[in-house]
């Protein structure tokens, strides 16, 4: 990486948003800043999705990211909480998209197989990792900033891999209806 990149990991919810930035200089990925957005008393969901949206435009318009890493809605028996935490994930790429900011989502295993090297690691271990290797020690009371500042990390990492065009190249929808045209209606 020739100059320095500021990246935005954001582990979205409905209830605590989490957010992460790190930036890249040379080799060596540095924290720059994390957050918790608590919303768990507020009670209106549409207002909900206007604080993240608004969280998240203050914090591009501060710190302003090259690019933003996500995380996606994972699988839950619950399609309502699938669907919020779609939501939340939307209002959140939407205040980056608003500023120019390239968007890339990363399941949640993705980012602790990056961070700890296994999927299922806990937010614990994962936090453990990251102060390694950023140098920085964390908070334990923002393990939701601490998954955000992850998903950041693993997008550095994927961006700095001499097998980044083999490993998560594309993702997404786009790949999914490209390698299952039959499965789409």
């Amino acid at each position: 990486m020739d100059k320095p990149m500021t990246i935005l990991g954001i582990d979205p919810g409905t209830n605590l948003l989490g957010f992460g930035i790190i930036r890249a200089v040379g080799k060596k990925p540095e924290y720059v800043d994390m957050g918790v957005l608590d919303m768990r008393k507020d009670k209106d969901s549409y207002g909900k999705l206007r604080a993240i949206y608004d969280c998240i435009s203050e914090v591009c318009k501060n710190y302003r990211p090259d690019c933003l890493a996500i995380e996606s809605p994972f699988y839950a028996k619950n399609a309502q909480v699938v669907l919020k935490l779609g939501r939340a994930q939307g209002a959140a790429m939407i205040a980056a998209l608003e500023y120019g900011i390239e968007v890339t989502e990363y399941a949640p295993r993705s980012a602790k197989q990056a961070i700890v090297g296994n999927g299922a690691a806990s937010k614990e271990q994962v936090q453990l990792m990251l102060e390694r290797t950023l140098g920085v020690k964390l908070d334990t009371q923002h393990l939701d900033a601490t998954d955000a500042l992850a998903i950041a990390l693993c997008h550095y990492y994927k961006l700095t891999s001499p097998m980044a065009s083999k490993l998560h190249s594309g993702g997404g929808w786009e790949k999914f209806i490209k390698d299952n045209p039959g499965r789409v209606l």
